[in-house]
């Protein structure tokens, strides 16, 4: 079992930027895929980044391409979340998930360890 903490959330005008991290605990860290979600109010919860066990494939969802970048540091067992250009329609809270797998499409379902979420809230 891993444990995650979320860090990094906080208020942004429209088009600044934020770095998100997910410190996790325990030895498997470098053995699982990671990845990031947002819910924002009254809405399902959204995949947003994923990124493979040794960080050489990557996905993300189309809202966010060429805005976020996902990243890990397998020797600090943390995994980031660089978000630029940010949107109000970016606001929510954002989990932080660990995963034994990988594929392309990751749902809420393929991740059994999540953190408690840190919130972003992008103002216009």
């Amino acid at each position: 079992q891993v444990q995650l903490v979320e860090s990094g959330g906080g208020l942004v005008q429209a088009g600044g930027s934020l770095r998100l991290s997910c410190a996790v605990s325990g030895r498997t860290f470098s053995s699982r895929s990671m990845g990031w979600f947002r819910q924002a109010p009254g809405k399902e919860r959204e995949f947003v980044a994923a990124i493979s066990w040794s960080g050489g494939r990557t996905d993300y969802a189309d809202s966010v391409k060429g805005r976020f970048t996902i990243s890990r540091d397998n020797a600090k067992n943390t995994v980031y979340l660089q978000m630029n250009s940010l949107k109000p329609e970016d606001t929510g809270v954002y989990y932080c998930a660990a995963s034994l797998t990988y594929r392309a499409s990751m749902t809420p379902l393929d991740f059994g360890s999540w953190g408690q979420g840190t919130q972003v809230t992008v103002s216009s």
